[in-house]
């Protein structure tokens, strides 16, 4: 499909439409390891320094690129490369979510932070192999789009594995929501099975020496690989830098309740789902380096909704405005990244690239927190988020110095870079 051309009924393939559920399997583990694991401790009386020991918990999820490369080199006796991982890590998690279940916080805290972080591992392996499917397997013009569905999936799993399981455990216990969603991920198996095979199939690394090292030359070989970097590690910052103090900006700079925000925030859940889905739209019209510079302009105008608020102070209106407006173009932001992130990968290194991108694009996330709190010191709220929009404008120059490399046909679609004479094309 060329760029300018959209038909919705031919996009809402096999391809695209397993990625909700795919989304959903990915997402389902995160909370139960985090938010939700904590209310479970809480609510049973561990004590609250056993509780910050169990913080720790999500690690593998920001070093799943040190494993990343065996899930490129070795291949299971089943489904394929992709599809055969899948189905492992899925059916693993789920027996993870069993332990877990079965062991009491209050008399072995000890197994169950050992299971946890086994059901971590576990998940982000699931997430290396999930996000090499969806690369693999999207057609360059569906990769905004099936981004957008694959995160609309995974908030929706972040709802249920959260909020959801809070109301749930309420009705039939801690042990029994975690079996219950537990059976959840099993029956995603399903969803993997019914799968399509990947559209674009690399052949795997013959050694783990190459499955390690082959990638990163590969990526580097490439004339424009610092400018990717570039992109990478910016194209979000302004975003992250907005959101690393966000509540601690409307509960103690302005006096709202933790209900109030709570509440907005909520909202704002469902509009970053609106904001996906309407930029993977938009990219199938667009392309990805126009998509890519419009929504990262957007999402950066839009923390001077933080401005106006930090200027009229308390006010639900303006808040509420505010949240909605900064996910919505968040959401749209996200789902021309991801189809970034996919697009800069070879087919014979999908796992260990994307682990490594995406790592490299969650340092903003992680560091943001503590220059944020100090140039707040220094200027104040409103010129702080006046500042992030600056912070911002770095990553939209990275994306235009790059962009005849991102698009190199010039018709809007991305084609995979690299793409050697060991990969083979296949249909669906």
């Amino acid at each position: 499909m060329k760029q300018g051309s959209f038909d919705l009924a031919a996009l809402m393939n096999r391809r695209i439409l397993v990625m909700l559920p795919l989304g959903f399997a990915s997402g389902l583990p995160l909370a139960l390891t985090s938010g939700t694991l904590q209310a479970w401790l809480t609510v049973e009386g561990v004590d609250l320094k056993t509780i910050g020991i169990f913080t720790m918990v999500g690690l593998p999820y920001t070093l799943k690129f040190l494993w990343a490369p065996l899930m490129d080199r070795i291949v299971p006796p089943w489904l394929g490369r992709r599809r055969g991982w899948m189905v492992l890590t899925q059916l693993c998690v789920a027996i993870g979510l069993v332990l877990m279940a079965a062991t009491n916080p209050t008399l072995h805290p000890g197994w169950l932070a050992a299971y946890a972080v086994l059901v971590a591992f576990l998940a982000a392996s699931l997430d290396i192999v999930f996000d090499a499917y969806r690369t693999d397997t999207l057609h360059p013009h569906e990769r905004g789009l099936g981004a957008a569905v694959w995160v609309n999936g995974y908030r929706i799993a972040l709802l249920a594995s959260g909020a959801g399981a809070l109301v749930l455990a309420d009705y039939v216990g801690w042990q029994m929501t975690y079996v219950m969603l537990a059976a959840v991920m099993v029956m995603g198996v399903g969803v993997v099975l019914v799968s399509p095979d990947p559209t674009v199939v690399g052949e795997a690394p013959k050694s783990l020496k190459e499955a390690v090292g082959a990638p990163l030359m590969e990526f580097f070989a490439r004339p424009t690989a610092w400018g990717f970097l570039a992109v990478i590690v910016l194209y979000k910052l302004g975003d992250a830098f907005a959101s690393a103090l966000q509540t601690a900006f409307l509960i103690g700079g302005l006096g709202f309740s933790a209900t109030d925000v709570g509440t907005v925030k909520g909202l704002g859940v469902f509009a970053t789902l609106l904001g996906a889905f309407i930029g993977g739209l938009l990219m199938t019209r667009s392309g990805l380096v126009r998509s890519l510079l419009i929504f990262g302009g957007l999402q950066a105008v839009s923390n001077l909704g933080f401005v106006v608020l930090a200027v009229v102070g308390k006010n639900a209106a303006v808040l509420t405005a505010a949240i909605v407006i900064e996910n919505v173009t968040g959401g749209m932001g996200t789902a021309a990244f991801v189809a970034l992130v996919m697009s800069l990968c070879d087919p014979r290194y999908t796992a260990t690239q994307f682990a490594l991108l995406s790592s490299l694009e969650a340092l903003g996330r992680v560091f943001a927190g503590r220059p944020s709190a100090d140039i707040v010191g220094l200027v104040g709220w409103t010129q702080f988020f006046v500042l992030t929009v600056v912070v911002a404008l770095p990553g939209l120059w990275a994306v235009w110095r790059v962009r005849h490399s991102i698009e190199p046909d010039q018709q809007g679609s991305v084609q995979t870079p690299a793409l050697k004479p060991t990969v083979s094309s296949v249909s669906e």
